[in-house]
C-alpha cells in the first residue's frame, strides 16, 4: 500500500479559467461551485472563469477562488476513491487541506478566506511592503541577511522556506530590497523581488491577524478527519488548536519543506496536489527526489491520477 497525503497550493496559481473543465464535467465539481455562488454571489464564479486577471489577483478573490477550485478538484478526487493519510497546504491552501479533513464547512471557510484576503490587504498600505524570492542560501546564511537589513533599513524576514535553497523573505520594501543586495553578496545564486500586493507572512501582518481573531473564533470546527499539518510547526493540528494555528499563520513563517519531511518520515511517497498549477509538486521532488508527485486541476490529470493510485492508496 502507498501511504497518500493530499496538498493544496496557495496565492500565486490562480489563473482565469481555473476549474472550468471540471465544472462542466464533473457534478461533484459542480456542487462546489454551486455552493460558491450561493455564498459569495454569481459574479464570483463568473470571476474565476472568465473575469479580469487584475481582479481575480486582488487577495480578497484570489483567496476564496483558490479554495473554491481546490475544494472542486478535492471532491473529484474523493469521488474518484482517494483516500489520503494526511492533508497539508501551502499559506490560504491550509483552509483548503481543512476542508478537505472535515475540520472546517466549505462555506464556512470561504467567508472566513475572503475576510482574511481583505484584512491582509489592508494591513500595510500599497507600495511599502514587499516579498522577494532568495536561491541557493541556507537558513541561517539568510537569517543573518534579514537580521543586518532590518537593522539597517526596515523590517524583513524569512517568510516561506519553501525547499531546500528557495527561500521567500518578506517585510518592508526598503527592507527587502537591501536583504536582496546582502543575499547576492552573501552567495545568493539568485535574489529576486516578487510581484506581490504585500508582505505576507512577515510580522507587518500583525494587524491582520489581530482583526481574524474574534472571526477565527466563530467558525464552525470539528476534529480533522485525517492529520492535517499546520504551517506555524509543521505537526498535526487539533480541532482545539487551530483557530490559534490559523491566527497565527497569517504573520509567521510557512514551514513548507518542514512540513514534507515530517510526511516523508512517515512513510508517505506520493503526494496529491489538489488545485491549479504545479507549483507544490515542484517542491516536493526538491525536497524529497523519490516521492511520486500528482497534481490534479482538470479531467486529463485528475483520471491520470486515479489510474495512478488504483487499489493501493492507505
Amino acid at each position: 500500500m502507498v501511504k497518500t497525503a493530499v496538498i493544496f497550493p496557495g496565492q500565486g496559481s490562480q489563473h482565469i479559467g481555473m476549474g472550468k473543465d471540471l465544472f462542466d464535467s464533473r457534478k461533484e465539481a459542480e456542487a462546489v461551485f454551486r455552493l460558491a455562488e450561493s455564498v459569495l454571489g454569481p459574479e464570483f464564479v463568473e470571476l474565476i472563469f472568465n473575469g479580469d486577471e487584475e481582479e481575480l489577483k486582488r487577495t480578497e478573490n484570489t483567496q476564496p477562488a483558490l479554495l473554491t477550485v481546490s475544494t472542486a478538484v478535492w471532491e473529484v478526487l474523493k469521488a474518484d476513491g482517494l483516500t489520503p493519510s494526511y492533508a497539508a497546504g501551502h499559506s490560504l491552501g491550509e483552509y483548503s487541506a481543512l476542508t478537505a479533513a472535515g475540520a472546517v464547512p466549505f462555506a464556512e471557510a470561504l467567508k472566513a478566506v475572503q475576510k482574511r484576503g481583505k484584512f491582509m490587504e489592508e494591513a500595510v498600505p500599497s507600495g511599502e511592503g514587499a516579498m522577494a524570492a532568495v536561491l541557493g542560501l541556507e537558513r541561517d546564511a539568510l537569517k543573518k541577511v534579514t537580521e543586518q537589513a532590518s537593522a539597517e533599513t526596515g523590517v524583513v524576514e524569512p517568510a516561506n522556506y519553501n525547499c531546500p535553497g528557495q527561500i521567500v523573505i518578506s517585510g518592508s520594501r526598503a527592507g527587502v530590497e537591501r536583504a536582496v543586495e546582502l543575499a547576492k553578496e552573501a552567495g545568493a545564486r539568485r535574489a529576486m523581488m516578487l510581484q506581490v500586493s504585500g508582505p505576507f507572512h512577515s510580522s507587518l501582518m500583525k494587524p491582520a491577524a489581530e482583526k481574524m481573531k474574534p472571526e477565527l473564533q466563530f467558525l464552525e470546527i470539528s476534529e480533522p478527519g485525517i492529520p492535517v499539518i499546520a504551517n506555524v510547526n509543521a505537526q498535526p493540528v487539533s480541532k482545539e488548536d487551530i483557530p490559534g494555528a490559523l491566527e497565527a499563520q497569517i504573520a509567521s513563517p510557512v514551514l513548507w519543506e518542514d512540513t514534507i519531511r515530517y510526511l516523508s518520515e512517515r512513510g508517505v511517497t506520493r503526494f496529491v496536489e489538489a488545485g491549479p498549477g504545479k507549483v507544490l509538486s515542484g517542491l516536493v521532488k526538491k525536497i524529497d527526489r523519490r516521492a511520486e508527485t500528482l497534481p490534479v486541476f482538470d479531467t486529463e490529470t485528475a483520471d491520470k491520477a486515479k489510474a495512478a493510485w488504483g487499489e493501493d492508496t492507505e
